[in-house]
């Protein structure tokens, strides 16, 4: 790595551990009930929540109450937002008159936000009228990092907790992360941004004069707004002449702070943070890339407060960020070296600047694509369908080991505590002793439960990238055929399954083919992890704590943090070794070849 590439690496750290330490205190208050004095102005508010629905935040659930109550929430609130997107022509705050979302569209997205994807089939300036980003979307994307987190919660009280028959209430852990937590942060977020040139308004777009014509290409649509494609199968181009350009407008800073903040993606406009409305200056950029990653790292330091013991919070970041810093490495190495074929016609080796914003260069964009796919995050600063072909296989890559590399908000830790769990069985094997985690017997019940988890992802992509590319719907979305076609389909299975949106964005996939598999594929890659994890939880939790002895396995020393490494690179990339061959793997040999 240039020395540009380890100072941004080193800066952004620093930053992070410096805001996430007191934020992962701050979660572990507020979810024992206990806010501090500074936010007690809210509890009003709380009690009038619990008033209004009939809950009784003391009354605790067990795990299968709890996962049922979260299922119908997700389940309401898809329905509702399905609603929404469908009858949106008849509502207002909607300047532009833009009609209902098409049925597969509609419920494609619907299920995106609900279960914290934000994959976006669709350009959300063009689509989306402001009530619906802002009463449906922006909604939705609150309440998706809110259910992530509490999984999260319920699992470490069922470490912390013995012999419980209850890991908490749902209710009272949706309330409180959403209103002491998750909105003051981005309410602060959305300020920032704002200080920084991202709009916030409700004016209309506005039209200006260019000072000369413009005349471009562009895919010649349908009635049903899809590319229209000639006899041989190619899309239909139309050349377009015009002396003016407008300018899309709208509540974007409010919808931007907790997309990045609630690991959501998406964005107010198609561009994303590539758009300088979205992301004008680096500053506002290094802002965004602390928010995706800054409740992440803060629930380590809460797993180890809550638990008692903070060295086991400081072992889960550690593995994190070693994992991370890897794949920044490998990434920014390859978009910095560029394409060898520069070399053959007398130039230098030229670094891979396509696709990516002269705003923020090569380093910038290389560390926000690592963040955005370690995290359960869609947000893009760079075309990610630009990169290198080992540049694009990083992303890639961190999506299928789960995304438990930070992760998504509470996705993440729960994702490598079930990597923990894995590592001390296979430690105990090794040994030939029970093996324990965290003064807890790991058995039978929490291995199957831990199986599901790591083998409902890799079943999802490989059988949905399967199925697309081999029935004529699916591979009618392909624009770019051999390699990198196949790449596109499995990177967007990769991200829709794990719950990421980030896309190579070659592949039309706004079709009702992609559109129901992708929703299918983000449905089941959420909620399928979820109801293992709650089982664990519950299991755990009514568990007694084992007093340490001399045979118990230490795990917050380098030892357990290499032995969690090994696990999640191994477990999670054989699985998909094949794939990747066909795709970025053959593609990076090609690309040397010629």
């Amino acid at each position: 790595m240039t020395a540009n590439a380890v100072l941004q690496l080193g800066l952004y750290l620093g930053l992070l551990l410096v805001l996430g330490w007191p934020l992962g205190l701050l979660i572990s208050r507020v979810m024992a009930g206990a806010p501090p004095v500074w936010l007690r102005f809210l509890r009003p508010l709380e009690r009038g929540f619990y008033r209004l629905a009939g809950v009784q935040p003391a009354e605790e659930q067990g795990w299968r109450n709890y996962a049922l109550g979260l299922l119908l929430f997700n389940f309401i609130g898809a329905v509702a937002l399905y609603g929404l997107q469908r009858l949106q022509g008849a509502l207002p705050l909607n300047p532009q008159g833009f009609g209902g979302v098409s049925p597969d569209s509609a419920f494609n997205t619907a299920i995106s936000f609900v279960s914290n994807t934000n994959w976006q089939g669709y350009s959300g300036e063009s689509t989306m009228s402001y009530l619906t980003q802002m009463l449906g979307l922006s909604v939705q994307n609150f309440l998706s990092a809110a259910t992530g987190i509490v999984v999260a919660i319920a699992l470490i009280r069922g470490f912390a907790r013995k012999t419980a028959n209850t890991i908490g209430n749902v209710w009272a852990d949706l309330t409180r992360i959403t209103l002491y937590i998750l909105l003051p942060i981005a309410l602060v977020i959305a300020l920032l941004l704002v200080s920084q040139g991202v709009l916030q308004n409700f004016r209309p777009y506005q039209e200006a004069s260019t000072v000369e014509a413009v005349s471009f290409q562009q895919a010649k649509l349908d009635a049903a707004g899809q590319p229209m494609k000639d006899e041989q199968g190619q899309t239909v181009m139309e050349t377009v002449t015009t002396q003016t350009q407008t300018l899309p407008m709208g509540p974007v800073a409010s919808q931007e702070a907790i997309k990045l903040l609630g690991t959501n993606g998406g964005g107010f406009f198609n561009a994303n943070s590539a758009h300088p409305y979205e992301n004008p200056t680096p500053l506002s950029n290094l802002i965004e890339m602390l928010a995706i990653f800054l409740i992440p790292a803060a629930l380590c330091f809460t797993f180890g407060s809550m638990v008692g013991d903070r060295r086991q919070g400081w072992a889960i970041l550690a593995a994190m960020t070693v994992l991370f810093v890897l794949a920044y490495g490998v990434l920014v190495s390859a978009e910095t070296a560029g394409n060898p074929a520069f070399a053959k016609l007398g130039l230098d080796s030229v670094a891979n600047l396509e696709g990516k914003e002269a705003r923020f260069g090569i380093v910038a964009s290389s560390l926000f694509a690592t963040i955005t796919t370690a995290a359960s995050c869609g947000a893009v600063n760079a075309m990610h369908d630009s990169l290198t072909p080992l540049g694009g296989m990083v992303p890639t890559l961190l999506m299928q080991l789960g995304e438990v590399v930070f992760g998504g908000v509470g996705s993440g830790l729960y994702g490598m505590l079930v990597f923990a769990i894995l590592a001390v069985f296979i430690a105990g094997l090794m040994v030939g002793r029970t093996p324990e985690y965290l003064g807890k017997k790991i058995e039978t019940f929490e291995m199957k439960m831990t199986a599901l988890v790591i083998l409902v992802t890799p079943l999802l992509v490989l059988l949905g990238t399967a199925l697309a590319v081999s029935v004529a719907s699916g591979r009618a979305g392909i624009f770019n055929p051999g390699a990198h076609g196949f790449s596109e389909v499995l990177y967007a299975l990769s991200s829709a399954t794990n719950n990421n949106g980030s896309a190579f964005a070659g592949l039309s996939a706004n079709t009702p083919f992609y559109n129901v598999l992708l929703g299918l594929a983000m449905w089941f890659g959420r909620f399928a992890i979820i109801v293992p994890v709650l089982a664990m939880a519950g299991a755990l939790a009514a568990k007694n704590r084992l007093p340490v002895n001399a045979g118990t396995l230490p795990t917050h020393g380098p030892l357990f943090v290499t032995l969690l490494v090994g696990a999640v690179l191994l477990v999670g990339m054989l699985n998909y070794i094949p794939a990747l061959a066909l795709g970025p793997i053959v593609e990076h040999l090609q690309m040397l070849g010629h």
